[in-house]
């Protein structure tokens, strides 16, 4: 007479349950690196854009007012005329929460994020 040998139920064992956390610990730490870096140069894109046009905005704005290079410029009053406002009514915030600055005609703006890794500068 043949004895039946147990067949094993089914289910993972702790070693395959363990192999898949390490393999998924792996990926995540490969990726959200790269996240932070994607999002960090996101982020710089955006500010370089926005200082773009507030440096076009600047030289409307001199051009149409006689305004020699030098001359001083404040931005929330003379260049809201020629930016495209944001939702709440003000010219658009650096996304790194930094903040703009342009003194006169001629010079280039510029954010005080433009520290950070890339750099938020209009070159």
């Amino acid at each position: 007479m043949k004895q039946s040998k147990k067949l094993r139920s089914g289910g993972f064992t702790l070693v395959e349950i363990m192999i898949v956390v390490a393999i998924i610990g792996l990926l995540a730490a490969i990726a959200i690196p790269n996240f932070v870096k994607a999002r960090a140069t996101a982020q710089a894109n955006a500010c370089i854009n926005n200082l773009r046009q507030i440096d076009a905005a600047a030289n409307q704005w001199a051009l149409e007012k006689g305004q020699a290079t030098g001359n001083a410029i404040i931005l929330s009053r003379d260049l809201t005329p020629y930016i495209k406002m944001n939702s709440a009514g003000s010219l658009p915030a650096c996304p790194a929460n930094g903040t703009y600055s342009l003194s006169t005609v001629g010079s280039n703006p510029l954010c005080t994020y433009s520290t950070a890794t890339p750099g938020h500068k209009l070159q």
